[in-house]
């Protein structure tokens, strides 16, 4: 009880933190925080926009999942129950024999999406309705970058709590993770990524028979998609995986060469077979349709496509079907974790050298895997895969901890009775943490709550070198962070009592391979050996102060866009002091400059950490 009543009150912190950074209502001549990624959407397509909306937005100001997924099903229930005739641009129009249903203009309906989350946050304030659920140990790593291709086409969904999200009350604790790895363009991954869960609850079998509700979601989502496609005249597609944790059961669908491998008990496990052409059924298929299979580089359905099922490719049916295969698998708690990623990673990167790779990062970060699924995409890129990588590892036990023995379960319950109430006492507050999507990058990987966005990878779309994390890109609404030894796991005020009497408050950049942002940290007179540190770079947006009803200090920083940020400066100046005497001693003695060999300078930060692959910059010299 005591630590529902700890959760509950840090929840409502958070929702007085983010209204006042959010100041609804959104007028008209305000702009949006997020524009939606499609312009028209049909009514079917209302409720998964709206919680897309909400939860990307949320997950900007690192909301914890479980209260991010309640803000974002209330919302979407007010908007289902709203009038939205206003918001069509059309009515229905006869095209020959088909009747076009009428579209809704997604920016005006996000604008009310937005200020219906508003509302919805400002009645949780007043009146919290949250019920604490238990979650099951699903520590989750994620990335993806752009790589070498023009656009980032892949697209991801993880959902850790699906209950909440849809409001389901007589279920077993159910979780859901998907890769969507789109070709000819992102609008079949997008549309994927937002809908196929929504479709997937919807279908009566749901509760019964999950198999078969999985395959007509994927069949359903196809048919949607392509008649979205004949609307807007868009041609591409998207292949896709979809594991769904039911209790003790895992289920997988998928269509195409997106993967998912189990590792058991350090060991690789395959649980599905790629959709390619070159498969003989798959061959056999198509062929007996009337199409063919050949090799253009790699072998492709009529020369064209190198998968022989996928969501969308309309112009390509029906030899590019939309039936997705399934496989379910009882977990019997020896499972370590899941590997799902996209074809740029597994046709370069095989299942044994996926798992030496997160043993190996697991061992040297002692058992933190917040950057796991970085180091599994440095590797995919240094085997040469120039593709989009995506990459989601679902760790199904704590790593932390020894695999389970073979011993019956009767002796194993005895030796964890002596720990249970120690443990959980440290597990359940960090559940609750505000972390980030990517495994809790900037909370040292203790993340036990993970995102649902996929659409939040816009920061890999840039050059590798440059990149930043994935899921990155976030505002936090509180200077200090969460705070590990906090009992609620959630934005510990500091005690004012501690704080030193003078105290100011710097903005500082931390680098790439951290996760990029803000990360605020005091800045001392003092250093550790006494001596006067060097002053940071002053912010450009000053922070204020302000007396809680329970005595804290809340310091709380003005958000500020990401091009307003002031990178910091290399501290290069006595290099610089030191290679202008070596020139002008070269002068002197050696004559021309173009004699003496050039110092180079340092270019970035030569701080290195596991799991992540840095650019090879070579210095060239002139003799």
């Amino acid at each position: 009880m005591a630590s529902s009543a700890n959760e509950e009150k840090t929840f409502k912190r958070f929702l007085e933190l983010f209204l006042r950074e959010m100041r609804p209502p959104l007028q008209e001549d305000v702009p949006l925080p997020m524009r939606p990624l499609t312009d028209l959407i049909s009514e079917d397509e209302v409720e998964g926009e709206c919680l897309d909306l909400c939860l990307q937005h949320l997950c900007k100001y690192n909301c914890p999942f479980s209260l991010a997924a309640g803000l974002a099903r209330g919302t979407a229930d007010s908007i289902l129950q709203s009038d939205l005739s206003m918001y069509y641009l059309n009515k229905s129009v006869e095209d020959g024999t088909d009747t076009l249903p009428p579209e809704i203009d997604s920016v005006k309906l996000a604008r009310l999406v937005f200020n219906k989350l508003c509302e919805t946050c400002c009645h949780w304030l007043k009146e919290f309705p949250y019920r604490r659920r238990h979650l099951p140990y699903y520590e989750t790593s994620i990335h993806a970058i752009k790589n070498m291709r023009r656009k980032m086409e892949d697209k991801h969904v993880v959902i850790p709590d699906f209950n909440t999200l849809f409001n389901l009350q007589d279920q077993e604790e159910q979780a859901f993770y998907a890769v969507f790895d789109g070709h000819g363009g992102v609008d079949a991954a997008i549309y994927a990524a937002n809908h196929l869960h929504v479709n997937l609850v919807r279908q009566e079998m749901f509760s019964q028979d999950l198999g078969e509700a999985l395959c007509h979601c994927f069949k359903l989502t196809d048919e949607r998609f392509i008649q979205k496609a004949k609307r807007e005249k868009l041609r591409c597609g998207t292949t896709g995986v979809v594991t769904f944790l039911r209790g003790r059961t895992l289920h997988v669908a998928w269509l195409g060469d997106s993967q998912v491998m189990m590792v058991k008990r350090g060991q690789p496990v395959e649980l599905m077979k790629p959709h390619k052409p070159e498969r003989e059924d798959e061959k056999k298929r198509i062929e007996a349709l009337g199409g063919c299979v050949i090799w253009f580089g790699t072998w492709r359905v009529n020369g064209s496509l190198s998968v022989s099922r996928a969501i969308g490719d309309s112009e390509h049916k029906p030899y590019i079907c939309g039936d997705a295969d399934y496989s379910a698998f009882n977990l019997d708690g020896s499972e370590d974790y899941l590997i799902l990623a996209c074809d740029g990673f597994y046709d370069t990167v095989n299942p044994e050298e996926a798992v030496r790779v997160v043993s190996d990062h697991l061992q040297e970060n002692n058992g933190d895997t917040a950057m796991v699924a970085h180091k599994l995409v440095a590797s995919a890129r240094d085997a040469g895969s120039s593709d989009n990588i995506t990459v989601i590892v679902v760790f199904l036990r704590d790593p932390r901890l020894p695999p389970p023995s073979d011993e019956p379960e009767e002796e194993q319950e005895e030796e964890l009775v002596e720990d249970a109430g120690e443990e959980k006492e440290e597990v359940e507050p960090l559940q609750s943490e505000l972390v980030c999507q990517d495994g809790g990058a900037e909370n040292g990987g203790k993340n036990r709550g993970g995102w649902p966005l996929q659409q939040c990878s816009a920061p890999a779309d840039l050059a590798y070198e440059d990149r930043m994390d994935s899921f990155t890109d976030r505002t936090s609404l509180s200077i200090m962070g969460p705070d590990l030894r906090a009992e609620t796991g959630c934005f510990r005020l500091p005690d004012s009592s501690s704080l030193p009497p003078m105290r100011t408050i710097m903005p500082d950049l931390i680098p790439p391979y951290r996760g990029g942002g803000a990360a605020w940290r005091p800045y001392s007179e003092d250093g550790p050996s006494g001596h006067r540190q060097k002053p940071q770079p002053k912010p450009r947006v000053p922070s204020y102060t302000q007396t809680t009803s329970d005595g804290q200090l809340l310091e709380v920083a003005a958000l500020f866009p990401q091009e307003g940020r002031r990178k910091r400066r290399l501290e290069v100046m006595p290099l610089r002091r030191e290679s202008q005497r070596l020139i002008r001693r070269a002068r002197e003695s050696h004559g021309p400059l173009s004699c003496f060999p050039s110092v180079p300078y340092p270019l970035r930060s030569a701080e290195r950490k596991p799991g992540i692959a840095f650019p090879h910059v070579t210095h060239s010299k002139r003799v």
